[in-house]
């Protein structure tokens, strides 16, 4: 059996704390990261330390990311990134984390 894919979802919230608001799930085929963030620039540097300290192969990001949001996300790391859509969050006062961050 290989080795499951270590794949990490962010998600933007507000007061998210990376350190406090994480966790995982894990299946035979996918160990999954769930973290929580405050804004892009957090976003920048959970990314870059799950791929460099975790080894996340894939990162997947919430609807709160924008077009902006997930071009930034994916220039600072050298994995495949997804992304989930809304164009108006309703977490996030129904606006695009674009309008916030």
């Amino acid at each position: 059996m290989s080795e499951p894919l270590r794949a990490a979802f962010i998600f933007i919230a507000p007061e998210g704390d990376p350190e406090q608001h994480r966790s995982w799930v894990r299946t035979p085929q996918v160990h999954l990261l769930a973290v929580s963030v405050a804004d892009y620039a957090q976003a920048e540097i959970l990314a870059k330390e799950l791929v460099d300290k975790e080894n996340i192969a894939a990162i997947e990001l919430c609807g709160g990311f924008g077009n902006a949001g997930t071009a930034r996300i994916a220039a600072c790391v050298d994995v495949p990134v997804g992304v989930v859509r809304f164009d108006l969050h309703p977490g996030l006062g129904n606006v695009s984390g674009d309008e916030l961050f």
